[in-house]
């Protein structure tokens, strides 16, 4: 689908009410049964998301409590995604101090001066 035709389906979505988007998600449901090749697989947390929405949906719930629940889902999903972020970058700078480890710091040539001038010492 090119993004001409994505963005003016997401403008005609928007402008309709919850219960109307339902029905064209079961419209839309349908066609891809009878019609689609092959369907995506969503990520785990999208495959529980739309569960539970299927659930609330066929319990007969009110769209606002379906709307709300879905938001409350969408905002835990998010957190998850910051969470798991932040887990794979603190496994990444592990394993890659692991298996890069910095270089000892080179011993000072021999000779150099190490801040004190030869046979000075220091007084209290």
């Amino acid at each position: 689908m090119n993004e001409f035709l994505r963005k003016r389906i997401e403008r005609k979505l928007d402008s309709l009410p919850d219960e109307r988007v339902y029905q064209v998600l079961d419209y839309i449901e349908f066609l891809e049964s009878r019609y689609a090749a092959r369907t995506p697989s969503p990520s785990p947390l999208q495959r529980l998301a739309e569960t539970v929405e299927d659930t609330l949906r066929a319990g007969r719930l009110p769209v606002t409590a379906i709307k709300g629940t879905m938001d409350a889902m969408g905002a835990a999903g998010r957190v998850m995604s910051g969470l798991a972020a932040a887990g794979k970058a603190v496994v990444d700078e592990v394993t890659g101090q692991r298996a890069a480890p910095a270089p000892p710091p080179a011993p000072p040539p021999a000779g150099a001066e190490t801040g004190r001038a030869e046979g000075t010492t220091r007084s209290a």
